[in-house]
């Protein structure tokens, strides 16, 4: 049974079976099936998707960023665009072919079908099935035909060996430089580079899976008095200071990033309005115990503000800044938004 033959199975009579008696088929079925629930954000894999891949079964999220987690980052972009034109029902069905990382660590190539079961009255998707099948060995076919066919078969893989020994230095190589490209130089973490790159990819994921997404915006109080009067050296280990120990709170998945001077954004995935205030909270309370630098203690103001519906960073940026600035005008150490 291939991958579309199941999902037509699954569509018939559908409406008659519960979701006991749907997933006890899918355990069933040798190939990766899998079932989105939009409105929840649960997706249940049967044991033959976890097995293609080389989990145990059931072990990992039942969430759509499990499946973004194992797609191979280059071909997240193509994939999502194919993906995100049936959701918005400009293309007439889904399928796409990507490599998926398996549990120790390579990529394999998979087929990936699926079709929207439902949808709520406002249009969008509300349950939707798939199936995901391993291509890997028809790749793997296909390039031994090709090689076969060449002339000099030896000297070709010779050259594909060390080829494949250069790439992986070039690929180390690349993934330092991009490090460097992204990561601000005394504090060490984002840049305003690297920010620029990851929000509008959040903005975006928050609007495919309507999930929240906030923002701090964080300024340090004082911190043009503390170069005035005790020169910028003794500024910029209080600025370290300061991010050392926001990092301490940082959670995973979360981002910080230095903006410029002594400003820093904060994009909270998945975090509504209130918690990304008590995150906030939680931040300005862990710098009670820095010591002064001189005259001045160590503090933050904070702008906190959570993205509209279709806003994009541009909005939200701009927002969260007048948040911030809010803060100033109220007095130092204060969370607004």
């Amino acid at each position: 049974m291939d991958g579309a033959s199941d999902i037509e199975a699954l569509k018939f009579n559908l409406s008659d079976l519960n979701e006991n008696m749907l997933h006890t088929i899918m355990e069933l079925v040798s190939d990766g099936i899998w079932d989105w629930n939009a409105n929840t954000g649960f997706v249940y894999r049967n044991p033959g998707w976890y097995e293609m891949l080389g989990y145990a079964p059931h072990s990992l999220d039942n969430t759509v960023l499990t499946w973004e987690n194992v797609m191979h980052p280059d071909d997240y972009p193509r994939v999502m665009a194919l993906f995100d034109d049936y959701l918005s029902q400009r293309a007439p069905g889904y399928q796409a072919e990507y490599r998926c990382r398996t549990q120790d660590g390579r990529y394999i190539w998979i087929e990936d079908r699926g079709h929207v079961l439902a949808r709520n009255a406002d249009g969008s998707v509300a349950r939707m099935v798939g199936a995901h099948r391993s291509i890997e060995d028809k790749k793997l076919l296909v390039e031994a035909l090709e090689r076969r066919n060449q002339s000099l078969e030896a000297i070709v893989e010779e050259r594909t060996r060390e080829l494949s020994r250069v790439n992986q230095q070039l690929q180390i190589q690349l993934e330092e430089n991009r490090k460097l490209a992204e990561t601000d130089a005394l504090t060490s973490i984002a840049n305003r580079h690297r920010l620029s790159k990851t929000l509008p990819q959040e903005c975006d994921r928050a609007q495919r899976f309507r999930q929240p997404l906030s923002l701090i915006a964080m300024d340090i109080d004082d911190f043009k008095n503390i170069n005035d009067h005790y020169g910028h050296a003794l500024g910029d280990a209080a600025l370290v200071q300061v991010v050392e120990s926001v990092k301490r709170c940082v959670r995973e998945g979360d981002l910080l990033a230095r903006w410029g001077g002594d400003e820093f954004i904060m994009v909270l995935p998945n975090t509504s309005l209130a918690d990304a205030r008590t995150f906030a909270e939680t931040i300005r309370h862990s710098l009670a115990g820095l010591p002064p630098v001189g005259d001045f203690q160590l503090t933050l103001s904070f702008g906190v503000v959570q993205r509209f519906d279709e806003e994009q960073q541009t909005g939200l940026l701009a927002r969260a800044d007048q948040a911030l600035y809010r803060s100033k005008v109220a007095g130092k150490n204060v969370i607004s938004g």
